[in-house]
């Protein structure tokens, strides 16, 4: 395929008003929703209007004929009553294979760059990998071949100017050409910008931006981007090119670089399309992978492929990459110059606009709503930026209200006015998706929450094309539990020695006072923590807090025991836990965790999206957030004993009080104990740990594994992390 056409196309950017903080939605009193209105569900009549530009096509077609949405989404209950006060239903639906196969046709990129080497037998190479990421991009597809040089390809889900923007794109002289995935939200500010330059538009999509924008700035042009994206850009003259990864690493890029060829995708999967790439697995990423349930650095769990940091900007020249840089960082040096206030209004504001800029869309848009603080504050600022009622997706279960966040959902939705769906994930489809999934994954990350995570994005992928998450608010803004122990510890002893930390913020024992009746809530935590010596250097008090691999000392085989290299790990972690710039034991763990953690979670978040070609934006992850809280005081952070309380004190008045101030937040829970009573689960699990491959692989002790499946408690990470990493190893090494 030649270059996407750039076609004439002159089209004015409608632009939506600037809203203040918090104001009521600037509509017609005829149009303007109560914020106190029912939750809205969604009626039999309404169907074709809500659904006819978001399902596939075999979906409309069942629509017309006037078959149930439920029956296209499995284990989804979507409130359409037939009559009066009736309860919904859920029906039997397919699986997430029937579901591809359905639409084998969001964006993915691969390609392969050279140093000179003919590239005419790669053209059914780089096919094969567009092919094993349809998923991504079932608008289309696009190739150029720049003859021993590149091949650059592309899969297509078209969200903005989704008649235009054809990728890959190329300038019109053919000397450059883009193959980027994901979205610029800021395109409109920069496209009027290059305008003022004398830059002429023939689309209006991102990709025409971003493409201008390389051509002039190289890579530099990352420095101006607000949003999600993996890219690379080639200029055919000089056989150089760029490639770039956002901020957080919300977009994924892997590469593999081989004698005369640089070899990338989006997904691990594709890789391995090339005759000259073959899974296998890398020891020392193993070990991480039994520490901290993810990989660090570049490092993935298969030899040699490598990802792209987040933050990070290679630069290459045909099959060699010249340089490696990280563009953008946190910045931790405190500002203590400003008040309180300051810093609220401040997170406010900007809070507001990332949220409007992300709403950007030309096709229909949601939000995941699970019930916190996070992705409620998104759904409810979503709501106020777009022109119809939001629809928001929920999951719960119906093992227990331990288990069920559905009525804080609710009452997010009710209050926002937006229209609510739910899914109630079963032990059933558990087993049926989770060997799909763990392939969906590439990697065996995360816990067992990317199977109700997977189950909402598909029931959100019936109704809309793209939706909008909370991904990054605990990260962010502090909100785990061992972060406000943490912040206790840090205070004791400033309170003990006083001493300064980080510009001008002193710690004084005043500052622990506020902390004390919480304290009670945390006494394991606070166990773990001060079991290890208060005075210890900070970065081993961390690692073991976090070492994972000290629980599976009794499940690990001798030969895995004696070879894991435990202190080579610690020092992986160390290159990322001692940040130059972070003085403060806080700032050093929520900067590991947004290094590390975030970029597993996130990892996750794109799989189960692109796995039904869903675009997923996460609103609270824009750098100019982060910037803004990193150079809080922490004090600001954890004031009072609460954690996130700036963040709290920002949203003040746009939620309900009782999700504001709710101290259940649950995370998403799996009841994988539950389940493990249930006969199916149980089998499953059993078939899988205990099988011949799994005993032959020498990573656990049989014995050890049938006395945990014993248990008839097991349901914990350990049995998590010993599933994930055996059906992974079904899948990509068995079938090697």
């Amino acid at each position: 395929m030649a270059c996407a056409a750039m076609g004439g196309l002159a089209a004015r950017e409608a632009r939506r008003p600037t809203r203040g903080p918090w104001p009521r939605r600037h509509l017609p009193a005829a149009r303007r929703r109560s914020h106190r209105a029912p939750v809205r569900w969604r009626r039999q009549s309404d169907r074709q209007v809500l659904f006819a530009r978001t399902v596939r096509r075999d979906a409309e077609a069942a629509l017309r004929s006037g078959a149930n949405l439920s029956a296209l989404l499995p284990g989804a209950r979507t409130a359409i009553p037939s009559a009066a006060g009736a309860a919904p239903v859920a029906r039997p639906s397919p699986g997430l294979h029937d579901l591809r196969q359905r639409s084998q046709a969001m964006c993915g990129i691969a390609g392969i760059l050279t140093d000179g080497r003919p590239l005419d037998d790669r053209q059914t190479v780089v096919d094969a990998m567009l092919e094993r990421l349809a998923h991504r991009g079932p608008d289309g597809e696009g190739k150029v071949h720049r003859p021993s040089r590149a091949l650059l390809g592309h899969r297509r889900l078209a969200v903005i100017d989704v008649e235009h923007g054809q990728q890959p794109m190329c300038s019109a002289d053919g000397r450059y050409t883009l193959t980027y995935n994901g979205e610029i939200y800021n395109y409109v500010e920069l496209r009027q910008s290059l305008i003022g330059q004398g830059v002429h538009f023939d689309t209006r999509s991102d990709t025409e931006v971003l493409l201008q924008l390389l051509m002039r700035e190289g890579a530099q042009a990352v420095q101006r981007l607000n949003g999600m994206f993996a890219f690379v850009f080639h200029d055919a003259l000089d056989n150089r090119w760029i490639a770039a990864r956002d901020a957080f690493g919300i977009k994924p890029l892997y590469y593999v670089g081989l004698p005369g060829e640089w070899v990338f995708a989006s997904e691990i999967k594709a890789l391995f399309a090339h005759p000259g790439i073959r899974p296998g697995r890398d020891e020392r990423s193993l070990q991480q992978y039994l520490t901290f349930q993810f990989c660090l650095e570049d490092r993935t769990l298969f030899a040699g492929v490598r990802k792209l940091q987040p933050g990070f900007v290679l630069t290459g020249r045909g099959a060699q990459v010249v340089e490696e840089r990280c563009y953008w960082d946190t910045n931790y040096h405190i500002d203590g110059y400003h008040t309180e206030d300051y810093f609220v209004d401040r997170l406010r504001a900007l809070l507001d606009d990332s949220v409007r800029l992300q709403v950007r869309s030309d096709v229909p848009l949601g939000g995941y709503l699970s019930g916190g603080i996070d992705s409620s504050v998104v759904c409810t600022l979503a709501s106020r930026h777009v022109d119809a009622p939001l629809h928001m997706f929920h999951g719960r279960f119906s093992e227990g209200p331990e288990f069920d966040e559905s009525a804080h959902a609710k009452a997010v939705a009710r209050a926002a006015g937006g229209i609510y769906h739910e899914v109630v994930p079963t032990a059933d489809a558990f087993v049926d998706e989770l060997p799909g999934l763990v392939r969906a994954m590439d990697e065996p990350l995360a816990g067992p929450g990317l199977f109700p995570q997977f189950l909402v994005s598909r029931m959100a992928r019936g109704v809309v094309t793209v939706v909008l998450g909370g991904q990054g608010g605990d990260e962010i803004f502090g909100g785990y539990a061992r972060y406000l122990v943490g912040y206790l510890e840090q205070a004791l002893k400033g309170a003990i020695f006083e001493t300064h930390e980080e510009g001008r913020h002193l710690v004084t024992l005043a500052s622990i006072i506020p902390n004390l009746p919480m304290l009670k809530q945390y006494r394991p935590l606070l166990k773990q923590f001060l079991s290890r010596g208060m005075f210890d250097d900070m970065d081993a008090r961390y690692f073991h807090l976090i070492d994972r691999s000290q629980d599976l000392s009794q499940l690990l085989s001798g030969d895995a025991l004696s070879a894991f290299d435990r202190r080579g790990v610690f020092e992986d972690f160390q290159r990322v836990f001692n940040h130059p710039d972070t003085l403060s034991y806080i700032n050093k763990m929520t900067h590991f965790d947004q290094k590390t953690l975030l970029p597993a979670l996130l990892h996750v978040e794109d799989r189960v999206s692109m796995a039904v070609s869903l675009e997923s934006r996460v609103p609270l992850l824009d750098t100019r957030i982060v910037d803004l809280v990193t150079t809080m005081p922490p004090p600001l952070k954890f004031q009072g004993g609460h954690a996130k309380h700036i963040f709290k004190k920002a949203v003040a008045g746009l939620l309900p009080a009782s999700v504001v101030d709710r101290k259940d937040k649950m995370g998403f829970p799996v009841p994988l104990k539950e389940w493990m009573s249930a006969g199916r689960v149980r089998e499953f699990v059993s078939d899988k740990l205990l099988s011949r491959r799994s005993r032959e692989r020498g990573i656990y002790r049989p014995q050890a594994l049938a006395t945990m499946l014993a248990d008839p408690g097991v349901g914990g990470r350990q049995l998590w992390g010993a599933l994930s990493l055996e059906i992974w190893h079904e899948t990509f090494i068995d079938a090697a």
